[in-house]
């Protein structure tokens, strides 16, 4: 007879954290560097991705199947390995930014024999925005649920949008209450994905 595991006997929760933003300065990048720290300091085991890395072209279909881009495939493959995601978005326009939006259609792409959204089904994710406007990103966090619910991830209700970023974001998260509130959104996640 087997023994069920226990959390403290379970292998740790794996998570991906990224951000949709290109710039080396980026507000979303420190937003979810903090995210990820406290995530690790919670259990997780959290891999840290730049989209920079992968050079992604924009996604077309003309690719597939011989010639998709290996910075797609590797983005694939650490979403598929992970149990849920830290993403944090800038918002462009009301909406995400493109480099983020080129990056989940990438991962969206069945490859030959693969169930749809295998990247995505199942796994759960935190969202957060950075932007120096009023509004804190909250639109294109809006519109990064939908893209994320649609793919079948399970989005955490409780989000961190941060206003005036670039008073509160300076080489890391140096406003104190921005950084308790990621803690407890990366925190969040970490005790969603053991449940689950």
């Amino acid at each position: 007879m087997t023994t069920p595991q226990t959390h403290s006997d379970a292998a740790p929760p794996t998570l991906l954290a990224l951000a949709g933003s290109l710039r080396r300065d980026s507000f979303n990048k420190s937003l979810v560097g903090c995210a990820a720290q406290a995530a690790r300091a919670a259990g997780a085991q959290v891999t840290v991705l730049d989209l920079n890395d992968l050079d992604l072209p924009l996604m077309n279909e003309d690719l597939e199947p011989h010639a998709v881009p290996a910075g797609a495939t590797r983005l694939k493959e650490a979403m598929r390995e992970a149990d849920g995601f830290l993403i944090a978005c800038p918002e462009y326009n009301a909406s995400v930014s493109a480099p983020l939006k080129n990056a989940l259609d990438w991962a969206s792409r069945p490859a030959d024999g693969e169930p749809p959204r295998v990247a995505f089904a199942g796994k759960a994710a935190a969202v957060m925005a950075a932007t120096p406007s009023g509004l804190g990103g909250v639109r294109g966090l809006d519109h990064l649920r939908a893209i994320l619910t649609n793919l079948q991830t399970v989005v955490l209700p409780q989000q961190v949008t941060v206003s005036a970023a670039h008073e509160k974001i300076k080489d890391g998260v140096v406003d104190p209450a921005v950084a308790a509130k990621v803690d407890v959104l990366a925190r969040a996640l970490v005790r969603f994905v053991q449940r689950s």
